[in-house]
């Protein structure tokens, strides 16, 4: 029986939360007695995966990338909910696998605004509401490539180091509040983002990773709850490891 952190009438905004690791998380944060709202631009998908894990959880269709739908989603929270307690930055995407020098430029601004950009736009919109209620937790999903760097994934990699660098200068900025700001930076996981990527390259992740497997959705999902719940009240700032043994910092 998995832990649970007692959740008990907090609400959480969970980001790509249709499926993979968001939808893990989703269904923890659930099971913890949180009511979860899915921000995903997958509308249709979002709506099932909220029907699946129950009446405690709804969706919005949110481009993150546009700061304004996002405001409209953190207001369409606060009218209906009250609170946002919880904030989890897990929207990415792998984009295509090339060499720094041969990377198209309009998949490096894609894979930028989305990662990064879609982070900073929700982390922007929803610090006020938490600053305001004295408590919030933030727990940003960044990746072993954003520590390490792969090579054919630049665009990925840099996005993620920039999430890295993100959540310690927000945590810095929040330290005199009750808002812890963390990272996750996991190996890979087996859910729809291989679909992004190339077999050679899925073949160099697992070949990197220590522990001879991928990580799975629940192992990550398990380590956010814990950065999501009252108990993370001292740790900010950090760079917590999901790697597999991978990490060499």
């Amino acid at each position: 029986m998995p832990i649970q952190y007692d959740l008990n009438g907090q609400t959480a905004i969970v980001t790509g939360g249709a499926q993979g690791i968001g939808r893990a998380v989703a269904e923890r944060f659930v099971a913890s007695g949180a009511h979860v709202v899915i921000l995903d631009r997958d509308a249709e998908r979002a709506g099932s995966t909220a029907a699946e894990i129950g009446p405690a959880a709804r969706a919005l269709a949110v481009d993150i990338t546009d700061l304004a739908s996002v405001e409209a989603a953190r207001d369409d929270v606060l009218a209906r909910e009250g609170r946002i307690d919880i904030l989890v930055n897990n929207a990415g995407i792998a984009g295509m696998n090339a060499v720094t020098w041969n990377y198209p430029v309009d998949e490096w601004n894609r894979i930028m605004a989305i990662n990064l950009g879609g982070t900073f736009h929700c982390c922007r919109a929803v610090v006020p509401a938490m600053i305001a209620a004295g408590y919030g937790r933030i727990v940003n999903i960044a990746s072993i490539a954003g520590k390490e760097g792969n090579p054919n994934a630049s665009a990925y990699s840099a996005s993620k180091a920039g999430v890295i660098a993100l959540t310690k200068s927000l945590a810095k900025e929040l330290a005199g509040y009750d808002i812890s700001v963390n990272c996750l930076t996991p190996a890979a996981a087996r859910t729809a983002i291989f679909d992004q990527m190339s077999e050679e390259h899925i073949g160099y992740m697992l070949a990197k990773i220590p522990r001879g497997r991928f990580v799975t959705v629940e192992e990550v999902a398990a380590l956010v709850a814990f950065a999501a719940s009252p108990e993370c009240s001292f740790t900010t700032g950090a760079v917590l490891d999901i790697s597999g043994g991978r990490a060499t910092y």
